[in-house]
């Protein structure tokens, strides 16, 4: 086995073990057309010994999501307990998303998830891309002209236009000399747009840190861009408070504009 082919095979055991369940693979009701990925985020708030205060999102491209009617497909694996449907319709889609400047992303508050699943007596149990997992600007600007083998973690599209299996596109990430903008240097399956980016930064022979690089949107002709997390963090972070009741780990969620959880 050559040293990056294990190099490809440990990133890759990584992301599955760390960010299988950070992904929903979502379409256009009643069409095919229009199929994405959307992933969980949790933004930290604040943090206070073993409590963590998140805002938590679903992120994806912008371009995705503007539509009214959306199906959300749902896998056992991210509930503790058995699903009510395999599949969540949501009516209203695009105003559910908020658009992420000049990005092409855009993010959507995950409370109203987190409501369904509760009125249906179910919970979620998903991976998040963390705080700790999203790139900082320090490895964003690791990314340079020379090419970084990169991972694309999504759904591509089944045959009967319903399943939406989960892949690892694997890839290389490169600074555009001309624009400066990262790029995914491969066509990713259909339904993969809005997935997350990952690479694994070598920190010495034997280790590497992964890291989360950002989001793969549409391709812009020479592979696809990907926005970043250092610029999707700063963003989120000048989003307002949310009006609307988020997730707490007690009993009475209501009362909770954060989600709050111990390590």
């Amino acid at each position: 086995m050559s040293a990056q082919t294990a190099d490809h095979r440990s990133i890759i055991d990584a992301i599955t073990t760390n960010a299988a369940r950070s992904t929903l693979p979502y379409q256009q009701a009643h069409r095919g057309t229009d199929f994405g990925t959307a992933f969980w985020f949790n933004d930290l708030v604040d943090k206070q010994g073993d409590t963590e205060t998140v805002r938590q999102y679903l992120v994806t491209a912008r371009a995705l999501t503007r539509y009214d009617l959306a199906e959300v497909r749902l896998r056992p694996e991210l509930s503790t307990s058995a699903m009510s449907a395999n599949a969540l319709a949501m009516r209203a889609f695009e105003d559910e998303w908020i658009p992420l400047g000049e990005s092409g992303v855009a993010v959507m508050p995950a409370a109203p998830l987190h409501a369904h699943a509760r009125r249906k007596r179910w919970e979620w149990a998903t991976d998040e891309i963390t705080d700790g997992l999203a790139a900082t600007a320090e490895d964003v600007a690791g990314i340079g002209g020379k090419p970084v083998p990169a991972y694309v973690l999504g759904h591509d599209v089944g045959p009967d236009r319903t399943d939406r299996p989960q892949a690892v596109v694997v890839g290389n990430v490169v600074r555009d000399a001309d624009d400066g903008q990262v790029r995914f240097d491969c066509t990713v399956p259909v339904g993969c747009v809005g997935a997350p980016v990952f690479v694994g930064i070598h920190l010495d022979d034997q280790r590497f840190k992964l890291v989360c690089l950002g989001v793969v949107l549409p391709s812009g002709g020479s592979g696809h861009p990907v926005a970043t997390f250092d610029r999707i963090r700063s963003a989120v972070r000048e989003l307002p408070e949310p009006s609307a009741a988020s997730v707490s780990d007690d009993p009475a969620p209501a009362s909770k504009k954060w989600w709050r959880r111990a390590r």
